[in-house]
């Protein structure tokens, strides 16, 4: 393929190809000339021309001859264009030849694709030669078959185009060609005629003046019989003529007087003539009306109603909101009585209704902002408003013939029906932007929706049932009221039959939108409709007028209060029960004497009644799956057998009763399968053959003749196979409509009057069919099978088909159920009629009935499992194929092979595959048949998928197969190229990675799929485009080097706005696996490509001005499929992660763009409020904005989008939250983009937001505010310090929080802006108290909503979200408090640091304490309210946290805050605020000191008591008062059983803040005496920590784990204080004896040893174990290998691991204190603890540069002390034990083989030698050992070691008892003395030696004053010529010299160069004091030294 890569051809390469080959040569060839063809080839212009030309007579494929056209056409148009008249008459010679034989066919349709194209490219250029041209194109067509036709039509389209008005003469002669072929009997024909009249109107007036009613006319022909493809392409035409006519009449008046204008009323009439009569004239229609015949077919009407929609989309939005008044009336019009004839049938009247709703929804719902919406909303009320008055005058008017009065109401119905389902739809889509409509009380929307309720027509009552529903949904706040009206008026008019149903049916429509609805309505509206159900069947019987209705209507009632979930209907069970048991007789009995008895009439009403309960107890079943407990189920079960017997009896009944019961009997029929379908098998299994024989009479029934097929069997066929089936199956953006047409003229889909049941009858006795034949014995299988079978032989013609769809239809559904329980299908008797079944229908006519069968062959042999069956099953397929030439035989079995091989693998053997394979292949080149083509290689692509790499054998044969097909396969036949495309397909998923290889083989298989997607990609059919984007996609994905991404996202582009839903998608799902990996490329390329284009590439949305975001986001605005808005918001999540932070202002300016849209039309409509009527003839610019009118939702996605966009922010780097550092930036690179910068917007865009008509919306800027307040808070304002930079927004945000607090709000809203209030406040970004007061009178004002009480709540919603909301303010005020408490905390810390600073209080201090003191006393004027409602909710929470088994002792009216109905829902919200209320209250009751006052003060404000003395009592023993005591004990144990519930085990998704809290608040609350008193000295204490050591073995975090160990120490505390309370109290009582005999208190003095789980110290120890043992492994005995240390290299430790490490040594060192010395307790936990301390020290003494110590070493040296200081130690009890433990511990401290930081370890000793009893230290080899380390020490090079060890050696020659310091002093005293003598010598270099030398000669002083008497002198002589050498001040100079003044001059007396010395010394020292100057000092960082340097020495 390499070689094809050049400008001219490689013929000699060429040459040497095969036929094939050199196809697909020529066609890579003419791809690679296309890039390249732009560049400048004038020198080799002629030989490329004559290679292109000789190609047209090498009979090109239909791409390949496209490409050659193309070429040439770009060739003359940059070269030289002078041959290019000799190429057009080539081209037409090559059209005249007379040679008509297939073979030549090709090089003739190639001259006219090539004349096409160049006279597109070069236009007037060729000007003078178009007429012969035209002339020669058009003669040629008379002779030519379709291909010839179809082409033709393309290259006259592609004429017109390049000529434009030049073409004018040849105008007429076109129209009336492609007038003929509009109507071709080939469908692609007509697609193309289509095509080229849209190209024909642009210039020829004709057609939308004189002949636009024979245009609109043929247009309809054209309808008649048509597909999908010619309906889009027709339909497009004839909009835009009609589009055409109306808007251009102004203009070309003046210029051509014979212009006829047209009115929007005659275009409008020219379509509904259309739809009304078709395509037939006028005289024939008055024919057939006379007959009384309809002629207009349905495809027709579909045609005409996609026209209507392209007239309006093209006329655009704004004409539509001008002149939508007129546009209604005339589309309700055709439905209405002045039509009788549309009408004249039921089926007409639903599919009219339909084609109408279809025109409304595209055109309303598509094409108008939601302002313009509203407006179109109140035209359609009107409408209703005024068919209401025309039946209200005809009901009550007597006069009138009561005849023409129904017949008037009638007609009307369908009217009513359409305006009401459009009216719900809008509102629906407008959700709560739609409530200024519903307010507005001239419209009346409700008003008229509901005075329509009582209509005579039923379909009429469903239909506003149904808008009803849609309100409810869209606005949650009416449902509640509507319900009530609702009830109101069905128990007013209960004796009315349509009231009963019309409200009734309300009624369960709004129930049925309560699931929808978050917030819910009050429960007590269930008990209500369950009372007024169970009247209405009570009273049923007493008024045999309503009975039918009464009985309909309490069972509907029921059934839909079943959809409100368990939680309501567990209430209603009972009775509920009872209504099902009561409906049916008791026994098989009472059922025959009922026979006998009643008429015709009580039947109806009996099967009524009874098919009801059935579907009651379908909707339980599929509602409530929780309550369905084995006593339930035993209860459901009793009246079934009854019911069944009722159904083997209906016949009879029937018979005798007549035709009346037809329709409630297959209602009770149909119910009843549905109920045993959802039921388990063997709850009915006594009555299987029963029901088999009901079923096997149903399916085998001929007289319900119906097109079941498109119901029963999609579901049953494989989802990949339907694909075979043309586009009727697939989903389309017209599916609406579109099904009408596959329903067949017998019935009418999608119509609420039509119980389902009419159109998908069968679907449930085929599911129940299967799951009870599944559970049969084997040989009744059999003689069920061999009936079907002698059933379908019975019947004939269609009726033959419809009992075969279902016979197979049902038993595929067996099939499928037995392969699912892996069940057997039975011996050879059974599997021979199955077979036979499934063969029949594999020939069957119909294609979906072959598909069906190929898909249950595969699955019979799946079920029956035998490889010498299955192989049976493909031979005879084999035998088939070889032997059969129809198409109906070769597509079942080709089929049949491809769906064995997806159910079983490989079928064993790979010669099986290879003879699949052969067949197929041969199949699929079978031209005469491209149905037979389609399906052979469907099943080919199935095989490659199952065969998998079995398959490589065969890759490059089918690779090959693939290519020249799609080379040589005509583009008509589109179905041929989409199997094509799945073969491709996969064939790349079966290559995979593979296709990254080098090598030549994968190499060419690469560039065989490249070809193949090229190709694809040009094809005319937008399915078969959409499968080479598919294939791109995966080539992308396994290889994407070699996928060119440019051209990829071109193609893309081009296609993001088709007309075809699969294209869309297909484009949607490749951009979304692009932007994964390359999103900032694929939005480069789309951008480059859109200012690139060089065609005329106009998309519907700007990617030039919005990038290709932008163009997502638009088309997220206006799509409707729902799984295509998904994969947008996807796409656009991933770019947004990829790109936001580098692209930071186009993102946030899109964001801005899209909510100021709407912001825009807000304030407007503020403004100007009394204009709404005007609003649909306003005119406003479209394109001053780049999104015109978002949808709410994709508003609230923008919001969403800018929360991630701070979070993506966040992760990106300090700048984007720090201003001065990004101004910096900034300035540096102003490329640079930062978040900060954009604070303004943000803060815009949340409040814009926030303050919309659509609550969804509200919600999403609350979330946005909070996150900006949140990410904001602490950026400081670098203008005025002290401040930060969202203190000037604050205006904005009080603005935005305040309409929240409305008391019109939902609940939901008002507790998010609680949250986003209690976010402010606590962030201390105001200051200023009465800035503060804004936010705060918010919170206040919600406080009183909550005082107010139950009574005061809102009765729109359901009680818990009253409960969310209240939970919402307390946990707001919770977390206010909290952070005055904190502040006031950090308070005095600050003011300490600041006097240390500055020694003078700041001005900025002084404002910190002024606004924290001013939050704590906001918060503290409503403390005594708020903490009695935080008490009551904790009370709440503990509660609803119990077990289930302790449900009965849960208060029967509910708690404070819930009631005892709603107490699932009311859960969450306690489980989400519980924590924060959990510390605020721990917070208080630590402010009081637990001192509650009076515990009923304020309780009578409240719905109910809230204080916690009320818990789990009835209201009988409340009025006892507890005293302080038992209160203080309640709430002690309220508090501490919620925290101990939740941390034992905190659920996985518990918040972290949740657990940080709940240990927070036992902080608090142990800081108080009295708590720590009851765990002191409790069994609790020991819970409290097994459940933190469980804690910290589960979460990592460093916070949780910190405040674990801070809650540990407290409780060790409170153990500590309660032992040293027992002393005390001991001493008191025994005051008179003698201390000696004190008992001892503390824990193990009678156990003696420790006891685990009872144990404090055991479980301490296991805590601090685990959290040592983590951060440092070492320390574990099992993990080094032994239990002595292992020596290893120290580590220093992170710092969240040193914090931890010195956490836990804390509490290590404070065990002991809480032992008892009498027992073994103390002794035995000693060297654990020792263990643990030395161990840290140890392994964590790092040498740190600057002589500090790490944390960890700090820390267990001061652990250390604590434990050698012990009272223990001095205990009689335990002194001998304790000492030689110690005494032990010693040497392990100081034997060191490690690198251990010699100052960590010299402290550690000293510790040793200082702080225990000197029977430890004074063992002469202990002494030893650690005297060798301080000389070791002592020699030293680094001087901090030589200043540490003078330290500690000062402390240890200082220590009184001479037994321990003089060894000391005798062994080190000397070097000492040495080591100063000789600084005399070396004089010290730098602030360190001399710091050293300052604390040796301490040392030396110190040891001075130590000595006797007799030593001194020796050592005043040693230390005094050192000192002298240095200069003293005054002070200290006279200090030595006075002390030892007699040896001082001995000294003098005795070294006359030292007398020298210090004369000189002094004399410079005076003078320097005169001058008043100081020498210059050396740097001296020792706190007491008072030595300096002398600066002359001599």
């Amino acid at each position: 393929m390499e070689l094809a890569h050049s400008l001219l051809l490689n013929e000699e390469a060429y040459n040497q190809l095969g036929e094939f080959q050199k196809a697909e040569f020529i066609f890579e060839w003419l791809r690679f000339l296309e890039k390249l063809l732009p560049a400048d080839v004038r020198e080799k212009q002629k030989k490329l021309a004559e290679q292109l030309i000789s190609l047209l007579n090498s009979s090109p494929g239909p791409p390949t001859r496209r490409l050659i056209a193309k070429n040439l056409a770009i060739l003359y148009s940059i070269g030289d264009t002078l041959s290019v008249y000799q190429t057009v008459d080539k081209c037409n010679e090559l059209i005249r030849s007379k040679d008509d034989s297939p073979s030549y066919l090709p090089t003739k349709l190639a001259a006219v694709v090539c004349l096409g194209y160049l006279y597109k490219k070069l236009g007037r250029i060729l000007g003078n030669s178009f007429t012969d041209t035209v002339g020669n194109v058009l003669k040629a067509m008379k002779n030519a078959e379709s291909q010839g036709r179809y082409e033709i039509m393309l290259s006259l389209q592609n004429i017109l185009n390049g000529l434009g008005a030049a073409a004018t003469p040849c105008h007429r002669d076109i129209y009336k060609a492609a007038r003929s072929c509009l109507t071709d009997r080939s469908m692609a024909v007509r697609c193309a005629a289509a095509k080229c009249l849209l190209e024909l109107q642009k210039e020829a007036v004709f057609m939308w003046s004189t002949e636009l009613d024979s245009v609109a006319t043929l247009c309809f022909k054209s309808f008649d019989g048509s597909n999908y493809d010619v309906r889009i392409a027709v339909s497009k035409l004839l909009g835009t003529v009609l589009a055409r006519a109306v808007t251009c009449k102004q203009a070309t008046a003046s210029t051509r007087q014979n212009v006829r204008k047209i009115s929007l009323d005659e275009a409008t009439e020219l379509l509904g003539t259309g739809f009304l009569r078709g395509s037939s004239g006028f005289l024939r229609a008055s024919g057939d009306i006379l007959k009384g015949i309809s002629s207009v077919s349905r495809d027709i009407r579909v045609g005409v109603t996609q026209a209507y929609v392209v007239f309006v989309s093209t006329l655009g939005g704004q004409w539509l909101e001008r002149n939508f008044s007129a546009l209604l009336s005339h589309i309700l019009d055709l439905v209405s009585q002045s039509h009788p004839k549309a009408i004249q049938t039921q089926m007409d009247a639903i599919c009219c209704r339909r084609c109408i709703s279809f025109i409304l929804r595209a055109t309303v719902g598509g094409l108008l902002g939601e302002k313009a919406q509203i407006a179109a909303a109140k035209e359609i009320c009107q409408a209703i408003w005024r068919l209401k008055k025309v039946v209200d005058v005809v009901m009550s008017d007597g006069n009138l013939e009561t005849r023409i009065g129904i017949t008037d109401v009638t007609a009307s119905q369908h009217v009513l029906v359409c305006a009401l389902h459009e009216l719900g739809s809008l509102i629906h889509g407008l959700g709560t932007t739609a409530a200024p409509l519903l307010q507005d009380s001239s419209t009346g929307v409700l008003d008229a929706v509901i005075s329509v309720i009582l209509h005579p027509s039923i379909s009429v009552r469903l239909a506003a049932a149904w808008c009803l529903r849609c309100i409810a949904v869209a606005l949650p706040s009416y449902v509640s009221p509507l319900l009530d009206r609702c009830i109101e008026r069905l128990s007013a008019l209960k004796t009315s039959p349509e009231a009963v149903t019309g409200y009734s049916f309300a009624v369960a429509a709004l129930l049925g939108a309560v699931k929808h609805c978050p917030l819910g309505i009050p429960h007590g509206k269930g008990k209500v409709i369950m009372t007024v159900a169970e009247d209405l069947l009570c009273s049923a019987s007493q008024n045999s007028r309503i009975s039918i209705q009464r009985t309909q209507a309490g069972w509907l009632l029921v059934a839909s209060l079943m959809t409100l979930g368990p939680a309501v209907v567990q209430h209603y069970l009972p009775r509920m029960l009872l209504l099902w048991k009561c409906i049916f007789p008791l026994s098989p009995k009472d059922l025959e004497t009922e026979r006998s008895r009643g008429d015709s009439f009580t039947w109806q009403v009996t099967l009524e009644g009874r098919a009801g309960a059935l579907c009651a107890i379908k909707t339980f079943l599929s509602y409530c799956g929780g309550l369905l407990t084995t006593d339930v189920i035993q209860r459901l079960l009793p009246p079934l057998p009854c019911a069944v017997d009722l159904l083997t009896r209906l016949p009879s009944i029937h018979k005798m009763y007549g035709n009346a019961l037809k329709t409630p009997s297959m209602t009770y029929r149909h119910r009843l399968y549905e109920l045993l379908a959802l039921l388990p098998p063997k709850t009915y299994e006594g009555k299987f053959c029963a029901i088999l024989k009901e079923l096997v009479a149903d399916f085998t029934a001929t007289d319900n003749q119906m097109a079941a097929s498109t119901f029963l069997l999609p579901p049953l066929c494989h989802q990949d196979d339907l694909l075979l089936l043309g586009p009727f199956l697939q989903e389309t953006d017209h599916r609406f409509i579109e099904e009408q047409l596959l329903l067949g003229s017998g019935i009418a889909g999608g119509s609420l009057e039509y119980d389902p049941y009419s159109i998908y009858e069968k679907a449930a006795e085929v599911r129940l069919f299967g799951v009870i034949f599944s559970h049969v014995a084997e040989s009744q299988r059999l003689q069920v099978l061999e009936k079907l079978l002698a059933s379908i032989k019975q019947t004939k013609g269609a009726r033959q088909q419809t009992v075969q769809l279902n016979i197979v239809s049902a038993f595929s559904s067996f099939l499928k159920h037995l392969a699912s329980c892996k069940g057997s299908l039975g011996p050879e008797e059974v599997r021979r009629p199955a077979l036979t079944l499934v063969m029949g229908a594999l020939e069957s006519n119909n294609p979906l009935l072959r598909c069906a069968a190929a898909e249950s062959l595969a699955r019979l042999a799946q079920v029956v499992a035998d490889s010498a069956f299955t192989a049976g099953l493909a031979q005879l397929s084999f035998d088939k194929l070889k032997s059969a030439r129809d198409v109906v035989s070769r597509t079942g079995h080709s089929l049949a092979l491809g769906s064995l091989y997806r159910y079983l693998g490989g079928i064993g053997s790979t010669q099986h595959l290879n003879a699949c394979v052969g067949i197929l292949y041969t199949l699929s080149q079978d031209s005469t048949s491209p149905d037979v083509q389609t399906w052979a290689l469907h099943s080919l692509s199935l095989i490659i998928d199952s065969a998998g790499p079995l398959y490589h054998v065969h890759v490059e044969a089918t690779l090959s197969l693939v290519v020249m097909l799609l080379l040589t396969v005509p583009p008509a036949y589109a179905e041929v190229h989409q199997s094509l495309g799945r073969c491709l397909n996969a064939l790349i998923t079966m290559l995979g990675p593979e296709l990254q290889g080098s090598n030549t083989a994968v190499s060419t298989l690469r560039s065989s799929c490249l070809l193949g997607c090229a190709v694809m990609q040009d094809n005319p059919d937008c399915l078969v485009q959409a499968q080479a984007i598919s294939c791109l996609q995966q080539l992308h994905m396994f290889a994407p080097r070699h996928v060119n991404l440019s051209s990829l996202v071109s193609s893309l582009c081009v296609n993001l706005c088709s007309s075809y839903l699969l294209l869309r998608r297909a484009v949607l799902a490749c951009l979304r696996q692009l932007v994964q990996r390359e999103a900032a490329e694929v939005s480069e390329h789309a951008v480059a490509f859109v200012k690139d284009c060089r065609e005329d590439f106009t998309p519907d949305i700007n990617i030039r001005e919005v990038g290709l975001e932008g163009a997502l986001l638009s088309l997220l605005d206006k799509e409707l499929d729902q799984r295509l808005c998904q994969d947008i918001r996807e796409t656009l999540n991933h770019m947004l992660t990829s790109v936001a932070v580098e692209k930071l202002s186009f993102w946030l300016k899109l964001c801005n763009d899209v909510l100021a849209a709407s912001a825009v039309d807000t304030t407007q409509e503020e403004e100007g409020t009394k204009e709404d009527d005007d609003v649909l003839t306003s005119e406003t610019d479209e394109r001053s904005h780049p999104f015109t009118n978002p949808k709410w939702s994709t508003r609230v996605f923008a919001a969403e989008c800018v929360c991630k966009i701070i979070s993506h922010c966040e992760n990106a780097g300090r700048a984007h939250f720090d201003i001065t550092l990004a101004q910096e930036r900034k300035q540096r690179d102003s490329r640079d983009d930062f978040l900060v910068l954009h604070l303004a917007d943000l803060i815009r865009m949340a409040f814009m937001a926030a303050t919309d008509h659509s609550d969804q919306l509200r919600l999403s800027g609350l979330q946005t505010l909070l996150v900006v307040v949140r990410r904001f808070a602490s950026v400081p304002e670098p203008e005025f310090p002290g401040h930060v930079i969202l203190e000037q927004y604050q205006a904005n945000v009080g603005a935005a929080l305040r309409p929240a607090f409305a008391p019109e709000t939902p609940p939901d809203v008002t507790a998010k802006a609680c949250q986003v209030c209690s976010a402010w406040i606590a962030s201390g970004i105001v200051s200023d108290l009465n800035d503060l007061r804004r936010v705060h009178q918010l919170l206040i004002s919600s406080l009183t909503k909550v005082q107010a009480g139950k009574e005061a709540q809102s009765q729109l919603y359901n009680e818990s979200a009253s409960t969310m909301e209240i939970l919402a303010v307390l946990k707001a005020w919770a977390e206010v408090y909290i952070v005055a408490v904190e502040r006031e905390k950090n308070q005095s810390d600050a003011h300490k640091q600041i006097l240390m600073i500055t020694n003078s209080t700041d001005e900025s201090y002084g404002d910190l304490t002024s606004s924290a003191d001013g939050l704590l006393d906001l918060v503290q004027a409503d403390l005594g309210i708020l903490s009695k409602l935080w008490l009551a909710a904790l009370q709440d929470f503990a509660l609803l946290t119990l077990p289930s088994e302790y449900a009965s002792q849960l208060p029967a009216e509910g708690g404070a805050f819930y009631t005892a109905e709603t107490i699932e829902n009311a859960r969450p919200h306690y489980h989400n605020s519980w924590a924060l209320i959990l510390y605020a209250t721990a917070l208080w009751l630590t402010s009081t000191g637990f001192l509650v006052v009076d515990p009923d003060e304020g309780v009578t404000n409240l719905s109910r008591p809230v204080t916690p003395t009320t818990m789990c009592q009835d209201s009988s023993s409340r009025a006892a008062v507890k005293s302080p005591e038992d209160v203080n004990t309640d709430i002690f144990h309220l508090i501490l059983g919620i925290s101990v519930e939740f941390l034992c085990s905190p659920r996985s998704d518990s918040a972290m803040e949740n657990i940080t809290a709940c240990l927070h608040a036992l902080q608090a609350f142990l800081d108080v005496p009295w708590p720590r008193s009851k765990i002191g000295g409790d069994q609790l204490g020991v819970e409290l920590l097994n459940v933190l050591h469980r804690l910290i073995l589960t979460r990592e975090s460093l916070d949780i784990q910190l405040a674990t160990l801070e809650v540990v120490r407290q409780i060790l505390f409170a153990a500590q204080e309660h032992v040293r309370e027992k002393r005390r109290s001991a001493e008191v009582d025994d005051g008179a004896a003698e201390k000696e005999t004190l008992p001892e208190y503390g824990e193990g003095k009678d156990t003696g040893g420790l006891v685990p789980g009872k144990s404090l110290v055991f479980a301490t120890l296991e805590l601090c174990v685990c959290i040592l043992v983590r951060q440092l492994p070492q320390l574990n005995p099992k993990v080094t290998g032994s239990p002595a240390l292992k020596v290893g290299k120290p580590q220093l430790l992170s710092e969240s691991g040193s914090r931890l490490v010195a956490a836990a040594l804390v509490i290590l060192s404070d065990i002991p204190s809480v032992c008892s010395p009498e027992g073994r307790m103390c002794v035995s936990v000693l060297p654990t603890i020792l263990y643990l301390i030395i161990g840290v020290l140890r392994e964590t003494a790092v040498k740190l540069p600057d002589g500090q110590l790490p944390l960890t070493v700090a820390a267990s040296l001061q652990a250390l002390k604590g434990i050698l200081s012990s009272p223990m130690a001095q205990a009689e009890k335990s002194r001998t034990a304790w000492t030689e433990l110690l005494r032990s511990a010693l040497p392990i401290a100081i034997l060191s083989q490690q690198e251990l930081d010699e100052v960590s370890l010299l402290t550690g000793v000293t510790e040793f030698i200082l702080s225990t009893s000197p029977e430890v230290t004074t063992i002469e080899c202990l002494q030893k050992r650690c005297i060798e380390k301080f000389k070791i020490a002592l020699d030293s090079k680094d001087p901090v070691v030589q200043l540490k060890c003078y330290q500690l050696l000062l402390s240890i020659f200082k220590y009184p008892n001479r037994a321990v310091s003089y060894p000391y002093i005798h062994s080190l005293a000397p070097s000492i003395v040495g080591k100063l003598q000789e600084t005399e010598k070396t004089k010290p270099e730098n602030s360190a030696e001399l710091q050293v030398i300052q604390e040796g000669i301490k040392v030396v002083a110190a040891l001075i004053a130590i000595a006797e008497e007799e030593h001194r002198a020796y050592l005043v002589a040693c230390l005094l010529p050192l000192l002298i050498s240095f200069l003293l001040d005054e002070n200290s100079l006279g200090s030595a010299t006075n002390s030892y003044s007699s040896v001082f001059k001995k000294v003098m007396a005795s070294s006359p160069t030292v007398k020298a010395r210090l004369e000189s010394a002094v004399k410079g020292n005076q003078e320097s004091i005169k001058v008043k100057t100081t020498p210059k000092q050396a740097k001296n960082p020792g706190k007491s030294s008072s030595i300096q340097l002398k600066t002359n020495f001599f």
